[in-house]
């Protein structure tokens, strides 16, 4: 597994632990990761994931239902959810190209959802694209070669 894959796996799972325990601290969640990713790098930019979703999650709440026909994210799976989250706020707060964050997206998808959950989470995320990320038609070149 590449290396800031498996960061975004470990925010993955603390923002599910989060969302079904939201009496679960911060500090508690900084101790998981670090547990869990002995490499400070990784360790911040799954922080940065988990802290910014965690920040942000009501405006990326309102942007997923906005373009999620008929779902309230209350009816949505909970690893779908949190999916989404984790890739609305690369998507929107970060210069990662698009491609590599819905590709992320999608494997965690598979590996934590259902047979369904990855082509709800592409198409979710694929409406979620900036304009200004998907004018060029191609990604700019990006550190995250992995």
């Amino acid at each position: 597994m590449a290396r800031r894959s498996k960061a975004r796996e470990v925010a993955l799972q603390m923002l599910f632990l989060d969302d079904l325990n939201p009496d679960v601290g911060a500090q508690a969640v900084a101790g998981i990761i670090g547990e869990r990713l002995p490499d400070p790098e990784l360790r911040e930019f799954a922080w940065v994931l988990f802290s910014g979703v965690r920040e942000y999650r009501a405006l990326l709440d309102e942007k997923i239902e906005s373009v999620a026909q008929n779902w309230k994210l209350s009816r949505m799976a909970a690893t779908d959810r949190n999916c989404l989250r984790l890739g609305a706020f690369e998507l929107l707060q970060t210069g990662t190209p698009h491609r590599v964050i819905i590709d992320e997206a999608l494997e965690l998808a598979r590996k934590f959802g259902d047979a369904q959950s990855p082509a709800f989470v592409n198409g979710i995320l694929d409406k979620l694209v900036p304009p200004e990320k998907r004018a060029t038609g191609r990604d700019p070149e990006f550190q995250d070669q992995e």
